[in-house]
């Protein structure tokens, strides 16, 4: 299967989850195992050349992804979540949304860790940047963030000021 084949695999549904929004729904990728795998395999490919012992993935799509990466490249995976999520111990991140706030919460003790952090989608980046600091406030180090897609006209690399793979990327 080819890269432009699995791309047939993610719906583009206008006006969701409100007016003027295009929203890439993967659920469609996912349901299919060939282009499920297929799409593991070209993310794969694409941080061969990044130096990493660990994955990070971002609440919830990320887990798709990250989980699915961390068992192929037999490296263990930390997964960052949403507020109220992370029972115990835990360190904590507020940021700023389009229209509010959020936090992201990871269990403590991340240091001496190398991280290739996953989500699904990079829109503004103001998760992955949450993301990051998280990771970078209790120790650990990310070394570059993949998604399986990109929306490249919110610049939302330009927040993260590390190296940004994807595999699709939309200009609109």
């Amino acid at each position: 299967m080819k890269k432009k084949s699995i791309e047939d695999f993610i719906s583009k549904i206008p006006d969701y989850p409100k007016k003027g929004i295009l929203f890439y729904d993967i659920s469609t990728l996912i349901h299919d195992n060939i282009a499920f795998k297929e799409s593991i395999e070209i993310m794969k490919e694409k941080v061969d050349k990044y130096s990493f012992n660990k994955i990070a993935a971002i609440d919830a799509r990320g887990f798709i992804f990250g989980a699915a990466l961390a068992l192929s490249m037999g490296i263990g995976l930390t997964i960052i979540r949403k507020s109220g999520k992370v029972p115990g111990k835990k360190i904590q991140i507020n940021y700023e949304l389009e229209y509010g706030h959020d936090t992201l919460e990871v269990n403590p003790n991340l240091s001496k860790n190398e991280f290739l952090l996953v989500d699904d989608l990079l829109a503004t980046g103001g998760t992955a940047e949450a993301a990051c600091n998280l990771i970078s406030n209790s120790g650990g180090n990310v070394v570059c963030f993949l998604s399986l897609i990109e929306l490249s006209f919110l610049n939302g690399k330009r927040k993260l000021h590390i190296p940004c793979e994807s595999i699709f990327k939309y200009n609109k």
